[in-house]
């Protein structure tokens, strides 16, 4: 009995031994490069699991170490996943084969994540389509001009809270992406047309920006959802929170009984999905929560890491910062006040905004998925015919300081998208929104936020680093966003 349980042992030992020998040779049969570090059944994954590092840190040393091929191969799991470093093979992937690579590599269960799977960077054809054109519908340039009232009104509430922290001590010593929460919270709760009382000192009162909490975090659960997805087609971990889900479906439940006992009419991003989302009277009320909660994702999180890295790269850079205040206040001079147009004006700002994106983009890779089957050709003459169903990643940290097509590239430099010097930027080198028909439809509403931001705390205060930020940044392996460990502590102080 015993020796047939060990011949069944081996055999089965055996089997499961050919499998992974073939399963992890893929790329050695497609004659592609393979990183280092493969372990059975986990692939390249155990430092993600192990929280050695998030999957951004990961995909950039994998970029920087083979500076000298187009493509390397890795494993998620048993799962063969190419990441391409040539711009050119980006161009094809992001923009002119967009057909062959249509579907981003992160995916929901819609039954798990039913809100979030109508969010355009997870859904596909007609969803993702009709998804889109809202969103990009609402941040048009005459909608934006209506948003940036909101948020002029916000950032009066942001120069309120700094004003009480002032009123006891020259300097307020504060994390930044603490503070820049509050911040792009209160924008999207009163987009939404409610309060979010993120600058409330009240301590019974719920602030909306503590609605996320570990949201972001690379947990097990997240790591399964983004790149485990078949395992997820049957575990059915969810994103997004439950909590959040059920606030966002009664936000729009709420509003919706107000608004129709109350005919003042509304202006706001809730009332313009109500009205594209309203079909013979009837309202579309799932759809309009999955289009609230894709504004509070969008709105939030990015735009307060990207305002928490510009605020520490002024903060350690004095000159450049007395620089944009300069500007920030000629323009302000110029226009008879903080207007729309004023922010559009402000050039300098676009540099610095841009550089700190280039050093520390919110979103370090970017994951697609093979549709179609199509040749990939390298310009080290690395040739590969994808399948579909292979997933492609691009390091965005990686082409962002790739010393190939940035002079000191760790440097903080904003001249380099001086009206000269970003005529000579190699495309697809920098793409912090991604290119192509998936790039951010929220770009031109994060830049309104941040500008607007930058524009009222340039006004009236200085930023100085505090001891208590680890110098040079290193990111949070916990997260799969960029957040810098130990945090961005800055001292604010008035002018």
């Amino acid at each position: 009995m015993s020796l047939t349980f060990l011949a069944l042992f081996a055999g089965a030992f055996s089997l499961l031994c050919f499998y992974l020998y073939q399963k992890h040779n893929y790329w050695k049969r497609n004659g592609i490069p393979t990183i280092k570090g493969c372990v059975p059944l986990l692939g390249h994954m155990l430092p993600i699991i192990t929280k050695r590092m998030n999957f951004a840190e990961f995909i950039r040393l994998a970029y920087e170490e083979y500076e000298d091929h187009s493509m390397v191969g890795i494993y998620k799991g048993t799962r063969p996943v190419l990441i391409v470093r040539d711009p050119n093979l980006v161009k094809i992937v992001l923009q002119s084969n967009f057909s062959n690579f249509h579907k981003n590599g992160r995916k929901v269960v819609s039954e798990a994540d039913p809100l979030l799977s109508k969010h355009p960077l997870f859904s596909y054809g007609d969803t993702w389509s009709v998804g889109r054109k809202r969103l990009i519908y609402a941040f048009s340039n005459v909608r934006l001009k209506i948003l940036f009232a909101v948020i002029s009104e916000v950032c009066k509430k942001f120069d309120h809270f700094l004003n009480r922290r002032l009123k006891t001590s020259t300097k307020y010593e504060v994390d930044l992406k603490s503070l820049f929460s509050r911040y792009t919270c209160e924008v999207v709760a009163n987009t939404l047309g409610i309060e979010g009382f993120c600058f409330e000192d009240n301590a019974e009162v719920k602030p909306l920006h503590e609605l996320n909490g570990n949201t972001f975090e690379e947990s097990l659960e997240t790591i399964i959802t983004f790149h485990y997805p078949s395992i997820n087609r049957l575990l059915k971990f969810s994103f997004l929170p439950e909590s959040m889900e059920r606030f966002f479906r009664k936000v729009v439940y709420e509003n919706l009984k107000i608004r129709r006992n109350d005919s003042t009419p509304r202006n706001d991003f809730l009332q313009w999905m109500i009205d594209l989302e309203t079909t013979g009277g009837v309202i579309d009320e799932e759809n309009v929560s999955a289009h609230a909660a894709s504004l509070y994702l969008d709105g939030t999180e990015t735009t307060s890491i990207t305002l928490n890295f510009i605020g520490h790269d002024l903060a350690a850079n004095s000159e450049i910062q007395k620089k944009l205040r300069k500007e920030v206040k000629s323009t302000i001079e110029k226009h008879g006040g903080l207007t729309f147009e004023a922010l559009n004006d402000m050039t300098y700002m676009n540099q610095v905004i841009n550089e700190s994106q280039r050093l520390h983009s919110a979103v370090g890779f970017l994951q697609k998925m093979c549709t179609e089957e199509f040749e990939l050709q390298g310009s080290d003459g690395l040739t590969y015919r994808i399948k579909p169903g292979i997933e492609v990643d691009i390091s965005i940290f990686g082409l962002h300081t790739d010393p190939k097509y940035w002079v000191n590239p760790h440097v903080f430099d904003p001249e380099r998208f001086n009206n000269v010097r970003k005529q000579t930027i190699e495309k697809m080198t920098f793409i912090p929104f991604s290119v192509g028909p998936r790039i951010c439809a929220g770009m031109r509403m994060t830049m309104l936020q941040t500008k607007t931001c930058l524009a009222i705390l340039l006004s009236n205060y200085k930023l100085e680093l505090s001891p208590r930020t680890e110098v040079p940044l290193k990111i949070s392996p916990h997260y799969f966003l960029s957040e810098p460990i130990g945090g961005n502590w800055v001292y604010i102080s008035k002018l």
